[in-house]
């Protein structure tokens, strides 16, 4: 007799890597790094950043990046959603506290709204979706790039007077920590691109451990400052309320806005999923560094919307896969093919009738 095994619905995707960063939280809060320890968690958490952004810098093609400015007004409507829709949303938001959100959790909210998209899951959803995927690739990595410096300076900007640690100092360590390294891969590319193509899932095991260090650093200093009594189930279960809200408004102003702009389905496909998304690889970091040992309150809406992100974008990705107009490049490369020479044969029918 055959057994029937329970299988997680394709529909509903739980990031195995959510489960780590979970898991990570969890060791964080039974056995933080304290004492002598913790500056040696921090050094090694901003020495793992540094390794990830010149990773980063290695990975991606200057030529492609150059290339990419050919769709350049799709590239800024996905920064303009980004760094300027984003934003205004996460300003409107502040009508939620206290009703909704602690002051706490707004600060959060708030810095989610400023960093950079995402690349890996943007390129992923957008190739699902049979879409624009050169624009997705290009788009997200656009994005990471100025979010080195336009989100600490946004962040100057609209949370410099909420108690936030930000300051010239704060920004130049950033830049030290995220664009340096991230030049010096550039640099070292031509020597180093060939190693980098040969071994991709040990460099994707250091993305991601490099994540969970920085995680289980902010979450113990958390722990260790007394944070988590600050927070509730029913303040998370609001939060997650407002980021659904939030994430829906995102959503249906890129597919809807792009329409409108005059872009096709392709880059349409593209701009919603690189526009309505963020980047918890590169908030992480910058808000260890921005918001000290109040990071792992920061954080933590970051966390929950990239899991609600990557549920929600896997449902629609694949519904768009089914549009009538979504093709495979060969399929459209034969359609187009037959049209023309369609075009071609109508007037010599036309002459013999």
């Amino acid at each position: 007799m055959n057994r029937r095994t329970w299988k997680m619905p394709s529909w509903l995707p739980i990031d195995p890597y959510i489960l780590a960063l979970v898991g990570t939280v969890a060791l964080a809060a039974v056995l933080p790094a304290s004492g002598a320890a913790a500056p040696v968690a921090n050094g090694f958490s901003t020495g793992a950043v540094a390794l990830l952004f010149f990773l980063y810098g290695a990975r991606l093609s200057t030529r492609e990046a150059l290339d990419g400015f050919r769709n350049w007004r799709l590239h800024l409507t996905v920064l303009a959603c980004t760094f300027v829709v984003f934003p205004l949303l996460g300003l409107a938001a502040r009508v939620f506290v206290p009703f909704l959100l602690t002051p706490q959790l707004y600060h959060g909210l708030l810095f989610l709204c400023l960093v950079p998209s995402t690349i890996q899951s943007s390129i992923a959803f957008t190739s699902i979706a049979r879409g624009n995927v050169p624009a997705a690739i290009v788009a997200g990595s656009f994005s990471s790039l100025a979010g080195i410096v336009v989100t600490p300076l946004l962040a100057a900007g609209l949370l410099g007077g909420e108690g936030v640690g930000f300051s010239a100092d704060s920004l130049i360590q950033i830049l030290l920590q995220l664009l340096a390294p991230f030049l010096a891969g550039q640099l070292l590319r031509r020597w180093i691109g060939g190693f980098m193509a040969r071994h991709k899932t040990v460099l994707k095991i250091v993305d991601r451990g490099s994540i969970l260090l920085v995680v289980y650093t902010a979450f113990s200093e958390g722990v260790v400052a007394g944070i988590w009594h600050q927070v509730t189930v029913v303040r998370l279960l609001e939060l997650l309320v407002v980021e659904a809200l939030m994430l829906a408004v995102m959503l249906l102003l890129t597919w809807q806005g792009a329409r409108r702009l005059g872009f096709g389905r392709d880059d349409r496909v593209a701009i919603q999923f690189a526009g309505s998304k963020k980047s918890l690889t590169s908030g992480l970091p910058m808000a260890s560094v921005l918001f000290g040992p109040q990071a792992s309150l920061a954080v933590l809406p970051l966390m929950l919307f990239h899991q609600m992100q990557l549920m929600v974008c896997a449902v629609i990705a694949k519904r768009r896969s089914r549009d009538p107009e979504a093709r495979e490049p060969e399929q459209r490369t034969l359609l187009v093919g037959r049209s023309a020479a369609a075009a071609e044969a109508e007037p010599s029918r036309a002459a013999g009738a």
